[in-house]
């Protein structure tokens, strides 16, 4: 019987779309998105982060799995989000699962003084959601704010000060993956010899943290979403509209007693089309052992197509140097 997209939205929380932060946002009547002069992020108040709420996640929440990190607790993606599977030629592929993402991404802000081309230096850059908010998305499209020659490094901290001033600001198609994440948070691995510490930022005039994963330029599309890639993947038990244990709740199928999957990514960094935002197609479990590439994957009994969008970037492929594609 094919599955309808009813069951899905029963399951997840289906994030196929979202619309860009309004530059127009209301100033609060309590003016607490303003300070005096600049702030020192060494000493600055810390926001609270937590990306397993029922707001925030959609596949990962404390609700339906209590063992999670709780709020504003480090999480150790290497721990718990790390997944092995195929890419599409067959060698093993490792990506994190940061959960169900929108296809448009949020504004980051990035302040540059007036005549230069590179960013203030020691300035953080802002952002305006965070997980749980409407509108968050780890995927983040720059916005130049230009200041004036004489402004000093962090005297604004958020957007609601940006706005306030009338700076000018220059839409970039340019986007970039930072998972926001608690203070203490850790996910180990990067494609290349990025950098893997937790950057800061500002949020409101709180300090935010958030991973940056640059394994591909990213750059919004002509409709100003971020790009996309398939990925197809088996659950240990079928997606079943009237079984709940059933699809993601059951756990991706393994090979016996290892941890690698049969799940294939489309693309990887080194290709042309790759993104990390994920499209989940769903196949038979009873293809599994005949799924070992794309090709295969693609020949298999899709149960259901594009059920998903998810935020998985790539952090190693075998033998990267020596494959052909």
């Amino acid at each position: 019987k094919p599955l309808t997209m009813k069951y899905f939205s029963n399951i997840f929380l289906l994030l196929l779309s979202a619309s860009l932060i309004s530059f127009t946002a209301c100033k609060k009547d309590d003016d607490s998105d303003n300070n005096t002069g600049p702030l020192d992020p060494d000493t600055a108040e810390e926001v609270s982060v937590d990306r397993f709420s029922d707001e925030a996640g959609t596949l990962h929440l404390r609700s339906s799995n209590p063992d999670l990190p709780g709020p504003n607790e480090p999480i150790n993606f290497d721990n718990l989000f790390l997944a092995q599977g195929l890419g599409p030629d067959g060698q093993v592929a490792k990506y994190y699962d940061f959960d169900v993402m929108p296809l448009a991404p949020a504004p980051i802000y990035v302040l540059f003084r007036e005549g230069e081309t590179t960013p203030v230096e020691n300035q953080l850059n802002i952002i305006n959601v965070i997980p749980g908010d409407v509108g968050y998305s780890d995927f983040w499209q720059m916005y130049e704010v230009t200041v004036p020659a004489d402004y000093v490094a962090n005297t604004v901290t958020s957007l609601v000060e940006i706005l306030d001033k009338g700076y000018d600001l220059t839409e970039t198609s340019y986007v970039i993956n930072c998972p926001v994440a608690p203070k203490g948070s850790t996910a180990a691995l990067r494609y290349t010899d990025e950098n893997n510490e937790l950057d800061r930022g500002w949020y409101k005039n709180k300090i935010v943290y958030y991973f940056t994963f640059e394994e591909k330029v990213l750059s919004t599309n002509i409709s100003g979403n971020m790009p996309i890639s398939p990925i197809y993947v088996t659950f240990n038990i079928n997606p079943d509209e009237n079984n709940p244990n059933s699809g993601p709740p059951s756990g991706f199928v393994t090979e016996p007693g290892s941890v690698q999957t049969h799940n294939v990514i489309a693309t990887i960094p080194a290709d042309d089309d790759y993104s990390p935002l994920w499209s989940v197609n769903v196949y038979d479990n009873a293809d599994f052992d005949n799924v070992t590439d794309l090709a295969s994957a693609e020949a298999a009994n899709i149960l259901a197509q594009s059920v998903m969008l998810v935020n998985c970037p790539v952090v190693y492929v075998e033998q990267v140097q020596l494959l052909c594609r």
